[in-house]
Order: C-alpha cells, then sequence, then structure tokens
C-alpha cells in the first residue's frame, strides 16, 4: 500500500476556487451518469414500436440495467478505494458516454440491451467513487454537507433524466436520437471535468477484482430485513413504474405525450430525495413504520389508477411512494451505520443495496410477466396488492416486536 497526501486534502495549496471546481465537477459527473439510467424511460413505446418488441420485453430491458448495477456493486464495489476515486469516475462516465452513443446508433434490441449493461456498471461505478470523493471535498460540519451533495446529484439525475429526454422527445423531429445527442454531449463534459478534478484518496492498495460477498451481521438482521424488505418494496413499484409508465399513459389514458411519461418518474425520485430528507425528523423508532404505512396507501392509488383509468391517482401514488421508499431507505441506512462493525460496514451497505437494486429487476419482469397473460390493467393491480401486503407484513413484524412494554430495538438514532 503506497500513501500519498493531496492538497485538496490538506487545504493549504488548493485555491478555494479549484475546489469548488472539483465538487461542481464530480456532481455533475454523477448526475448526469445516473440521468442517462433512466433517461430510456420515456422512450421505451418509441422503441416497441420501431423494433417491434413487447411490454414484457421492455421489462427485461430495464432488468438488465439493474442486475447489471448489482453485478457492478458485488464486483466493482472497492474499486474507488484501491486506485482512487477519478479513474473510477473517468470509467463510469466514460461508460455513461459510450451507452449514450450506443442508444444514439442503436438498430436491434441487442443494441438496446448493451446499453443498459453499460449504464448499469457505469451506476454502479460512480456511485461510490462520486459519494466518497464529495465526502473528501466537503469536509463534515461545512455548509453544505457532502452526503447532501451525493444525495442530490444521485436522486436528481436519475429524476431528470426521464423528464429530460420526455421533453426533447416531444420536441424535437428525431425523437429517438436527439436525447441521446445532448446526454452524449453532457456525459463528455461530465468526462472531461472529472479527467482534471485533483484525486482525493489518500491511499491506495493493489487492484482485486473479485465478488464481494454479501453480509448481514447477525446483531442487526431483524432491523436489517425488516428495512430492506419495505425500502425493497417501494424501489420494485419505482422500477415497475420506469418499466411500463409510458405504455400505461398511452394505452390506458391515451396520452401520448413522452414528457408526461418523464413526469411520472421525476415525481416519484424526486419524492425520494425528499423522504431520505425527512426521515430526519422520524425518531427512529417510527419512521420505518410510517414508510410502511405510505407504501400501502401507494400501493392503493396506484391500484386506482390501473382500475379507474385515471391520471391523479397516480401522480399521487408515485408521490408517495417515492416519500415513503425515501424515508426506509434513509432509515436503512442510518442503522446500518449506526450499528455495524466499522471493519464490516462496507460490506453491509453494498449488500442492502444489492438487495434493493434485485428487488428492482425482478419484480418489473414478472410484471411482464403478468401483462403478457392478462393485460396492464390487472397485472397492474396485482402487483399494487403484493406490495401492499409485503408492506404489511413488515409492519406487523414492528408492531409484534416494538410492541407495549418491549423495547426499542432500531439501535439508537438511525439517521442518516
Amino acid at each position: 500500500m503506497t500513501w500519498r497526501t493531496d492538497p485538496v486534502l490538506t487545504g493549504g495549496r488548493r485555491s478555494s476556487g479549484t475546489h469548488r471546481l472539483g465538487v461542481a465537477a464530480v456532481a455533475f459527473a454523477f448526475w448526469v451518469t445516473m440521468a442517462g439510467t433512466t433517461a430510456p424511460t420515456a422512450l421505451y413505446p418509441l422503441y416497441g414500436e420501431r423494433f417491434g418488441f413487447s411490454p414484457m420485453t421492455v421489462t427485461v430491458i430495464f432488468a438488465v440495467y439493474a442486475m447489471g448495477v448489482v453485478a457492478g456493486l458485488l464486483v466493482f464495489g472497492r474499486v474507488s478505494d484501491q486506485v482512487g476515486r477519478r479513474p473510477v469516475l473517468v470509467a463510469a462516465t466514460l461508460l455513461a458516454a459510450g451507452a449514450a452513443g450506443v442508444f444514439l446508433a442503436a438498430d436491434s434490441l441487442g443494441a438496446l440491451l448493451t446499453a443498459r449493461v453499460m449504464s448499469g456498471f457505469a451506476a454502479a461505478l460512480v456511485t461510490g467513487a462520486a459519494t466518497a470523493a464529495l465526502t473528501e471535498l466537503l469536509p463534515p460540519g461545512g455548509r453544505t454537507p457532502a452526503p447532501m451533495v451525493a444525495l442530490g446529484a444521485n436522486m436528481g439525475g436519475l429524476a431528470c433524466g426521464t423528464l429530460l429526454a420526455g421533453v426533447l422527445a416531444d420536441g424535437m423531429a428525431t425523437p429517438l436520437r436527439s436525447p441521446w445527442v445532448v446526454m452524449l454531449v453532457l456525459s463528455v463534459i461530465g468526462l472531461v471535468g472529472v479527467a482534471v478534478t485533483p484525486e482525493t484518496a489518500a491511499h491506495r492498495s493493489a487492484l482485486t477484482l473479485r465478488p464481494q460477498p454479501l453480509r448481514i451481521p447477525v446483531e442487526i438482521r431483524a432491523d436489517f430485513l425488516r428495512a430492506a424488505m419495505a425500502a425493497g418494496a417501494g424501489f420494485a413499484v419505482l422500477g415497475v413504474l420506469t418499466a411500463v409508465s409510458g405504455l400505461f399513459l398511452g394505452t390506458v389514458l391515451h396520452e401520448p405525450g413522452h414528457a408526461l411519461a418523464g413526469g411520472v418518474v421525476f415525481t416519484a425520485f424526486a419524492c425520494t430525495a425528499l423522504g431520505q430528507l425527512t426521515v430526519r425528523r422520524f425518531r427512529p423508532a417510527t419512521a420505518l413504520p410510517t414508510a410502511c404505512a405510505g407504501l400501502i396507501v401507494a400501493a392503493a392509488l396506484i391500484a386506482t389508477a390501473m382500475a379507474t383509468g385515471t391520471l391523479a391517482p397516480l401522480l399521487i401514488g408515485a408521490a408517495a411512494n417515492g416519500l415513503a421508499t425515501g424515508i426506509a431507505l434513509g432509515h436503512g441506512i442510518g442503522s446500518i451505520a449506526a450499528r455495524s462493525a466499522p471493519e464490516h460496514r462496507g460490506a453491509t451497505v453494498s449488500t442492502f443495496f444489492a438487495l434493493l437494486y434485485s428487488l428492482l429487476a425482478v419484480p418489473a419482469i414478472g410484471v411482464g410477466v403478468l401483462i403478457r397473460a392478462t393485460s396492464l390493467r390487472p397485472a397492474g393491480e396485482v402487483f399494487s396488492g403484493v406490495v401492499a401486503l409485503l408492506a404489511l407484513v413488515v409492519l406487523l413484524s414492528l408492531v409484534r416486536t416494538r410492541g407495549p412494554g418491549r423495547p426499542d430495538v432500531s439501535g439508537g438514532d438511525a439517521r442518516p
């Protein structure tokens, strides 16, 4: 292992202007990489028309991305600790630019699948590296906390990518090309930015690429699984909304506008970020029950939208699901950070996100199978019922565990 001291970390030899540019470059690269992962959402109906594939195929395309994130987290999750933040950020934005280029030139289903895998790896690489770099660039106690910047870049990118693509698809003459030209240009700007940003990692080690074992510490297993089930239920809804919102709006509501489909997903992810911020206002013992109740309400609203073919319950349900998911996610990460042994904390967090992204992917495929066997509306109603049932199971488990006279087992303040 070799040790080095970077002027960014010591703070004495870098100007504040360079420091601010570094923060802006890393945050922008994070934002644009995540934006590229949701940009296809508003375009799926157009791809279906062009290549003649079914809703089932759309859910598979989406699931390929999510499983690429899981694989990337497990294999590349520690790479930025070994080789430094900047090389990993360069690789992530390069993959994001490459994915945009493949989408731009796509002439087959295989090209779409390739681009989605690239997007998944890019998201897996950028998440850990950018968060760590921002933490090192923005020391504790500053005016703008690093977790808040990372959250804004991450969820802001997920929210804005689909909305930007939808607006461009509606307003430009080449709806399957213009969004990707813009995403490619933005990704190249992000690539240049991180390429000239100083390294922030204080030490390096030898590069080892091997799957990171999943780890759930025994001492927090019950709370870990409850938080993962609740947040995972919310992620499942996010995945299905991302995969089939355009199809629902076009075939059931007869609203073909791509910006509207992007707006639904934007609402869901923006409220997820808001939920992560509001978790600080809850006591640890009440955060997860509140999230479960919110998930049940959201599932009921989405089922109502499916049954009645109306837009308002879908939008409100997307917002409610985002808020509840954000609360469950923030509580889960905070609990892991507070109660895991430091030497196992990274592996535990990676396990948590690997489970969440698996639940982002698998239910989307299940809904695709249901759509093929029945149709979109009954498939959405069945899926909403399963999500509500899962949230109810977690809620009942919490009530039984934390009933009258029983201690709070949340492990103290679980704020992220």
